[in-house]
């Protein structure tokens, strides 16, 4: 390539045509393409690092505990899990709906995995995408009195096409953090998806927030509009660790050669089961359940 046509390419910031010229050159002559051809194969190389670099951005700036794929998740582990309610809201139909989702469940079942493969693959179909934890929002909000720097959080949390706010449960939230999560949920209220993960029923969430009529106001806005996941069962990432810890076992019997007298960790059963609930089946009756009682119902078939 000409160094006067590489150096235009690169004023031009044009760095995915430059990096595939020369190889489309040669393809366009051994194929003898006309010049709308080879225009079109170069311009869509051009676009596919673009993408490509627009969604290393985004996952960066959504800021996944881990960047996690659905084809990396073990439906085997529970047959009862509901694949085809999961990919479809990696199709993301909900967030082009402005509808939320809640995943209920003990620790370790799977939903923090489900949720940020879900919003890996939002990305990838052109969403902007935030995931925090509940202690990350609170953090967020209550380390700064300055009202400048809270209003350009709250920005930062209204502004994602998907908000996933995990570990809703987990314990007791600080003072005034039940402010903080009602301001979002009501600012995003239609017009923002939001996906929320709990190991909590929904009537200890007054108890957990510390504000009854904001945990009641939180319920009756989120859950509006909501598809309610309930997930059963021992702890899939337990199971996952303890084969992850027999095959570096078996890799280091094999390295070594000495397998003798070594036993294999002990394996969980899979027991996990997963069912969906609609909205209109309430919580167990409380304080908050009375008054937000779910009127969704949800997408699963």
């Amino acid at each position: 390539m000409r160094p006067s046509l590489l150096q235009t390419l690169k004023q031009l910031r044009l760095s995915g045509l430059a990096q595939s010229l020369e190889v489309r050159l040669s393809e366009a002559s051994g194929n003898r393409l006309d010049h709308a051809e080879f225009l079109e194969l170069i311009l869509q190389d051009e676009q596919n690092v673009r993408v490509s670099r627009q969604i290393g951005r985004r996952v960066k700036a959504a800021m996944f505990g881990e960047v996690k794929s659905l084809d990396e998740f073990d439906f085997s582990f529970n047959p009862s899990i509901k694949r085809r309610q999961i990919h479809d809201l990696a199709g993301c139909q909900f967030i082009r709906q402005k509808a939320d989702v809640l995943l209920l469940g003990p620790p370790g079942v799977g939903k923090t995995f489900l949720v940020q493969a879900i919003g890996h693959q939002a990305i990838k179909a052109g969403f902007v995408v935030l995931y925090r934890s509940i202690f990350d929002l609170a953090r967020d909000f209550l380390g700064d009195d300055d009202l400048g720097h809270q209003d350009k959080t709250l920005n930062r949390y209204l502004k994602p096409d998907l908000l996933i706010i995990d570990d809703m449960g987990m314990k007791q939230l600080p003072r005034r953090s039940g402010e903080c999560l009602l301001e979002i949920i009501m600012r995003r209220h239609e017009n923002r998806s939001t996906m929320m993960t709990s190991n909590r029923p929904l009537e200890d969430w007054a108890k957990l927030i510390g504000d009854v009529p904001a945990a009641t106001a939180i319920l009756d806005r989120f859950l509006q509009h909501a598809s309610i996941i309930n997930i059963t069962g021992r702890s899939y990432r337990l199971r996952h660790g303890n084969a992850e810890a027999k095959a570096q076992s078996n890799r280091g019997r094999r390295s070594t050669g000495d397998g003798e007298g070594l036993s294999p960790p002990e394996d969980t059963e899979p027991v996990m089961a997963l069912s969906s609930a609609t909205a209109d089946s309430p919580p167990a009756e409380s304080a908050v359940s009375q008054e937000a009682k779910p009127r969704a119902t949800d997408q699963a078939s």
